[in-house]
Protein backbone atom coordinates (compact mmCIF):
# COMPACT_ATOMS: atom_id res chain seq x y z
CA UNK A 1 0.00 0.00 0.00
CA UNK A 2 1.70 3.73 -0.74
CA UNK A 3 1.44 4.25 3.12
CA UNK A 4 3.03 8.54 3.02
CA UNK A 5 1.15 9.28 -0.28
CA UNK A 6 -1.98 10.44 0.74
CA UNK A 7 -3.57 7.03 0.80
CA UNK A 8 -6.78 7.26 2.97
CA UNK A 9 -6.54 3.91 4.46
CA UNK A 10 -3.12 4.94 6.32
CA UNK A 11 -5.29 7.54 8.27
CA UNK A 12 -8.28 5.48 9.03
CA UNK A 13 -6.42 2.35 9.99
CA UNK A 14 -4.52 4.33 13.15
CA UNK A 15 -7.37 6.30 14.02
CA UNK A 16 -9.57 3.10 14.28
CA UNK A 17 -7.31 1.64 16.01
CA UNK A 18 -6.98 4.85 18.69
CA UNK A 19 -10.71 4.94 18.88
CA UNK A 20 -10.91 0.95 19.85
CA UNK A 21 -8.05 1.42 22.40
CA UNK A 22 -9.48 4.25 23.95
CA UNK A 23 -12.93 2.38 24.26
CA UNK A 24 -11.74 -0.59 25.45
CA UNK A 25 -9.66 0.46 28.49
CA UNK A 26 -12.75 1.34 30.15
CA UNK A 27 -13.24 -2.51 30.09
CA UNK A 28 -11.18 -3.44 33.12
CA UNK A 29 -11.43 0.01 34.73
CA UNK A 30 -15.32 -0.91 35.13
CA UNK A 31 -14.71 -4.11 36.03
CA UNK A 32 -11.85 -5.13 38.01
CA UNK A 33 -11.48 -1.26 39.31
CA UNK A 34 -7.86 -1.42 37.44
CA UNK A 35 -7.35 1.69 35.20
CA UNK A 36 -4.80 0.35 32.24
CA UNK A 37 -3.56 3.62 31.61
CA UNK A 38 -2.87 7.34 32.93
CA UNK A 39 -6.11 8.60 31.47
CA UNK A 40 -8.17 5.50 33.23
CA UNK A 41 -6.31 6.84 36.55
CA UNK A 42 -7.54 9.83 36.27
CA UNK A 43 -11.28 8.17 35.88
CA UNK A 44 -10.54 6.49 38.87
CA UNK A 45 -9.30 9.33 40.49
CA UNK A 46 -12.79 11.31 39.90
CA UNK A 47 -15.11 8.39 40.62
CA UNK A 48 -13.70 7.95 44.02
CA UNK A 49 -13.45 11.45 44.94
CA UNK A 50 -17.80 10.99 44.02
CA UNK A 51 -17.82 8.45 45.86
CA UNK A 52 -18.23 5.89 42.95
CA UNK A 53 -16.03 2.99 43.96
CA UNK A 54 -14.93 1.60 40.53
CA UNK A 55 -14.99 -2.65 40.24
CA UNK A 56 -17.28 -5.63 39.70
CA UNK A 57 -20.33 -3.74 41.73
CA UNK A 58 -20.22 -0.82 39.49
CA UNK A 59 -22.50 -2.24 37.42
CA UNK A 60 -25.50 -2.90 39.96
CA UNK A 61 -24.57 -0.36 42.37
CA UNK A 62 -24.29 2.29 39.78
CA UNK A 63 -26.18 1.05 36.79
CA UNK A 64 -27.38 4.58 35.48
CA UNK A 65 -23.42 5.32 35.16
CA UNK A 66 -22.44 2.12 33.74
CA UNK A 67 -25.00 2.37 30.62
CA UNK A 68 -24.81 6.05 30.26
CA UNK A 69 -21.08 5.21 29.75
CA UNK A 70 -21.75 2.79 27.27
CA UNK A 71 -24.65 4.87 25.27
CA UNK A 72 -21.93 7.83 25.91
CA UNK A 73 -19.62 5.55 23.29
CA UNK A 74 -22.13 5.11 21.09
CA UNK A 75 -23.55 9.11 21.03
CA UNK A 76 -19.88 10.03 20.56
CA UNK A 77 -18.74 8.26 17.93
CA UNK A 78 -21.97 9.30 16.02
CA UNK A 79 -21.03 13.24 17.04
CA UNK A 80 -17.88 12.61 15.94
CA UNK A 81 -18.85 12.03 12.36
CA UNK A 82 -21.53 14.78 12.33
CA UNK A 83 -18.36 17.14 13.43
CA UNK A 84 -15.70 15.69 11.57
CA UNK A 85 -17.39 15.51 8.00
CA UNK A 86 -18.42 18.71 7.27
CA UNK A 87 -16.04 20.96 10.20
CA UNK A 88 -12.62 19.14 8.74
CA UNK A 89 -11.39 22.46 7.38
CA UNK A 90 -11.69 24.20 10.59
CA UNK A 91 -9.76 21.37 13.05
CA UNK A 92 -7.00 21.40 10.32
CA UNK A 93 -6.32 25.13 10.02
CA UNK A 94 -6.90 25.71 13.97
CA UNK A 95 -3.19 23.10 14.02
CA UNK A 96 -1.72 25.82 11.73
CA UNK A 97 -1.86 27.84 15.35
CA UNK A 98 1.47 28.26 16.63
CA UNK A 99 2.39 27.20 20.12
CA UNK A 100 3.22 30.41 21.55
CA UNK A 101 -0.70 30.83 21.23
CA UNK A 102 -2.07 27.62 22.45
CA UNK A 103 -0.30 27.20 25.41
CA UNK A 104 -1.50 30.85 26.68
CA UNK A 105 -4.89 30.29 25.90
CA UNK A 106 -4.98 26.27 27.21
CA UNK A 107 -3.53 28.20 30.71
CA UNK A 108 -5.98 30.60 30.59
CA UNK A 109 -9.07 28.10 30.57
CA UNK A 110 -7.86 25.95 32.88
CA UNK A 111 -7.55 28.58 35.43
CA UNK A 112 -10.62 29.65 34.86
CA UNK A 113 -12.24 26.44 35.26
CA UNK A 114 -10.46 25.57 38.23
CA UNK A 115 -11.10 29.27 39.94
CA UNK A 116 -15.13 28.51 39.07
CA UNK A 117 -15.03 25.16 41.16
CA UNK A 118 -15.36 26.90 44.47
CA UNK A 119 -14.18 30.50 44.08
CA UNK A 120 -10.82 29.89 45.60
CA UNK A 121 -7.49 31.09 44.38
CA UNK A 122 -5.89 28.42 46.41
CA UNK A 123 -7.04 25.54 43.53
CA UNK A 124 -5.08 27.80 40.78
CA UNK A 125 -1.91 27.95 43.19
CA UNK A 126 -2.18 24.26 43.58
CA UNK A 127 -2.68 23.41 39.66
CA UNK A 128 0.35 25.59 38.97
CA UNK A 129 2.11 24.00 41.94
CA UNK A 130 1.33 20.44 40.34
CA UNK A 131 2.17 21.80 36.66
CA UNK A 132 5.65 23.03 37.70
CA UNK A 133 6.39 19.54 39.25
CA UNK A 134 5.41 18.25 36.28
CA UNK A 135 7.73 19.86 34.56
CA UNK A 136 10.27 18.85 36.68
CA UNK A 137 9.46 15.20 36.54
CA UNK A 138 9.32 15.56 32.45
CA UNK A 139 12.56 16.94 32.64
CA UNK A 140 14.16 14.23 34.79
CA UNK A 141 12.95 11.62 32.47
CA UNK A 142 9.84 10.20 35.05
CA UNK A 143 7.16 8.62 33.27
CA UNK A 144 3.81 10.08 33.77
CA UNK A 145 1.56 6.49 34.01
CA UNK A 146 3.11 5.27 36.90
CA UNK A 147 3.11 7.77 38.78
CA UNK A 148 -0.43 8.42 38.16
CA UNK A 149 -1.75 5.20 38.87
CA UNK A 150 0.40 5.29 42.06
CA UNK A 151 -0.92 8.25 43.11
CA UNK A 152 -4.51 7.09 42.23
CA UNK A 153 -4.20 3.28 43.61
CA UNK A 154 -1.56 4.18 46.28
CA UNK A 155 -4.16 5.07 48.92
CA UNK A 156 -6.87 2.22 48.28
CA UNK A 157 -3.40 -0.77 48.68
CA UNK A 158 -2.83 1.30 52.12
CA UNK A 159 -5.88 1.01 53.14
CA UNK A 160 -6.67 -2.56 52.24
CA UNK A 161 -3.33 -3.45 53.16
CA UNK A 162 -4.41 -2.26 56.82
CA UNK A 163 -7.64 -3.91 56.96
CA UNK A 164 -5.76 -7.28 56.02
CA UNK A 165 -3.67 -6.59 58.84
CA UNK A 166 -6.09 -5.87 61.48
CA UNK A 167 -7.93 -9.02 60.31
CA UNK A 168 -4.94 -10.95 60.70
CA UNK A 169 -3.89 -9.22 64.19
CA UNK A 170 -0.78 -8.09 62.48
CA UNK A 171 0.82 -11.62 60.71
CA UNK A 172 1.86 -10.70 57.35
CA UNK A 173 1.92 -14.33 56.76
CA UNK A 174 -1.62 -14.00 56.00
CA UNK A 175 -1.07 -12.77 51.99
CA UNK A 176 0.66 -16.24 51.71
CA UNK A 177 -1.77 -18.52 52.88
CA UNK A 178 -4.35 -18.08 50.40
CA UNK A 179 -3.23 -18.79 46.97
CA UNK A 180 -4.52 -16.16 44.74
CA UNK A 181 -2.95 -13.40 47.00
CA UNK A 182 0.33 -15.76 46.93
CA UNK A 183 0.61 -15.66 43.31
CA UNK A 184 -0.20 -12.35 42.41
CA UNK A 185 2.73 -11.38 44.67
CA UNK A 186 4.72 -14.40 42.92
CA UNK A 187 3.68 -12.74 39.53
CA UNK A 188 4.84 -9.38 40.98
CA UNK A 189 7.96 -10.24 41.79
CA UNK A 190 8.71 -12.35 38.82
CA UNK A 191 7.54 -9.15 37.22
CA UNK A 192 10.12 -6.99 38.64
CA UNK A 193 12.98 -9.43 37.94
CA UNK A 194 12.15 -9.90 34.82
CA UNK A 195 11.91 -6.31 34.20
CA UNK A 196 15.19 -5.23 35.74
CA UNK A 197 16.96 -7.71 33.60
CA UNK A 198 19.66 -5.57 31.35
CA UNK A 199 18.65 -7.08 28.38
CA UNK A 200 14.80 -6.76 29.03
CA UNK A 201 15.67 -2.76 30.80
CA UNK A 202 17.70 -1.76 27.51
CA UNK A 203 14.70 -3.08 25.02
CA UNK A 204 12.08 -0.97 27.45
CA UNK A 205 14.32 1.88 27.20
CA UNK A 206 14.63 1.65 23.04
CA UNK A 207 10.87 1.18 22.57
CA UNK A 208 9.89 4.35 24.45
CA UNK A 209 12.73 6.30 22.71
CA UNK A 210 11.16 5.09 19.82
CA UNK A 211 7.71 6.22 20.78
CA UNK A 212 8.68 9.55 22.39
Amino acid sequence: MPFGEGNIRGVAGPESANNAGAQTSFIPMLTLGIPPNAVMALMVGAMTIKGIQPGPQVMTSNPELFWGLIASMWVGNLMLIILNLPLIGIWIKLLTVPYRFLYPAILCFCCIGLYTLNNNNFDVFMAAAFGVAGVVFYKLGCEPAPLLLGFILGPMMEENLRRALLLSRGDWGTFLERPLSAGLLLASLLMIVVVSLPSIKSKREETFKDAD
